[in-house]
């Protein structure tokens, strides 16, 4: 069902620099602060190609897109980045500490092209809705640069490790890429050219369903591109790094929502609303969110919110529809807009901002379970935005599909 190649991607030459000052974090997760730092680390550095500075001058012949396709033809010339000599996978080993508790886990996955899927073939399936805003200015990106940056992050079943086993025969000697990430994560490549191991990789990779994890925005584009392109050969594939979603180092972690600027806000109100549906409780603190609850935070006082009729529904679902819809007033528009909501990771970070008074309102959730992402998706369903956050995000820059060569 999976239908994957290997590819020649570029990469960065050793004239570029090293490359912790090349390599971003995804377009979506990088920060004004973090794009003038990763500015001011090398002229070569990909925020200048996926998130480029913007001009009140700019024009349709002079924009961050013009620009960032100048800069990738000019890159390639000077030999900043240069291309594979023949057709590979990579291996793609992240170390990581999970936050919080500090936990030392390893992801193991590989790089290499997918074909773009309608969802109806039945092959990709997505677990979130997506919005038109990100979507457009992918596409204009595409469109000028006809290079993918990052890859989509797609997960399959593989729960005899099979495809693991493959990629550790091919991580025996010296990685031929190797980088520390901000967050303190270790990104490691190896390069899959031995064509017996491409071909079992593939063979194995065959009859598996595919699950966005992390990409949507990014794998749409790749459609709508594909769609517009009915003749570009390349505007079929799109670059992935394909994770088995049975890994032990597979890691979700909780996105709290932080609530502000609603009208005559009574955190007493709330919860006396609340208490009609939800069976509440206070508590001194909160180290975890236990199962079955939904943690909140007003002010310096912590409650525990379950629904009082038994229910399969999953947290996300049941926060957003039953609290933030139905008793805040916050509309699906007011989510997607983020109008007046906000997320952020970490339990005790959301705490703080509830009792400092940064957020009328902290709600604090579980991480969602790879089990549930799997069952909401292959049988069609979407999740609420932000009901995931796999931990820690693709790298983009270490390799680039560029759909024309």
């Amino acid at each position: 069902m999976a239908r994957i190649y290997p590819f020649q991607p570029y990469r960065y030459s050793s004239a570029a620099g090293p490359l912790a000052h090349l390599v971003t974090q995804p377009y979506d997760k990088i920060s004004p602060d973090m794009r003038a730092r990763y500015l001011a680390l090398s002229p070569f550095n990909l925020v200048r190609i996926i998130l480029g500075e913007r001009f009140e001058s700019d024009s349709a012949s002079n924009s961050a897109y013009t620009r960032a396709a100048d800069f990738l033809k000019n890159w390639t010339e000077r030999g900043v980045l240069a291309r594979e000599a023949e057709p590979c996978f990579f291996a793609y080993f992240q170390d990581f500490c999970v936050p919080d508790t500090g936990e030392r886990l390893s992801r193991r996955g590989f790089i290499g092209l997918g074909a773009v899927e309608d969802y109806s073939a039945g092959v990709v399936h997505r677990h979130e809705q997506t919005l038109s805003g990100p979507k457009k200015d992918r596409l204009e990106l595409l469109r000028h640069t006809h290079a993918h940056f990052g890859q989509i992050f797609m997960l399959y079943a593989d729960p005899e490790g099979r495809i693991d086993q493959r990629l550790s025969e091919s991580t025996q000697v010296k990685p031929s890429a190797a980088v520390t990430d901000e967050y303190g994560a270790e990104h490691r490549l190896w390069k899959i050219a031995d064509r017996d191991a491409i071909d079992a990789i593939a063979s194995l990779m065959a009859d598996k369903k595919l699950l966005i994890a992390d990409g949507h925005h990014r794998y749409e584009t790749a459609l709508a591109f594909r769609d517009e392109n009915p003749g570009l050969a390349g505007a079929s594939r799109v670059m992935m790094t394909f994770v088995n979603m049975h890994s032990p180092g597979l890691k979700i972690l909780a996105t709290h929502r932080l609530v502000s600027g609603l009208e005559d806000f009574d955190g007493s109100g709330f919860l006396r609303h609340a208490g009609n549906t939800f069976a509440i409780e206070q508590v001194a603190q909160l180290q975890q969110v236990p199962e079955g609850a939904i943690g909140a935070a007003i002010g310096d006082k912590l409650y525990l919110l379950r629904v009082k009729n038994a229910t399969d529904r999953l947290d996300v679902p049941i926060l957003h529809e039953m609290i933030l819809r139905d008793i805040l007033g916050i509309s699906e528009e007011a989510v997607r807009a983020e109008k007046n909501l906000r997320y952020v990771r970490g339990l005790d970070k959301a705490i703080e901002a509830a009792r400092r008074g940064k957020a009328q309102i902290a709600f604090l959730l579980r991480p969602t379970a790879i089990e549930d992402v799997a069952r909401v998706s292959f049988s069609g369903g979407v999740m609420p935005q932000k009901s995931t956050d796999f931990y820690p995000k693709l790298l983009s820059g270490l390799t680039i599909y560029k759909i024309d060569d």
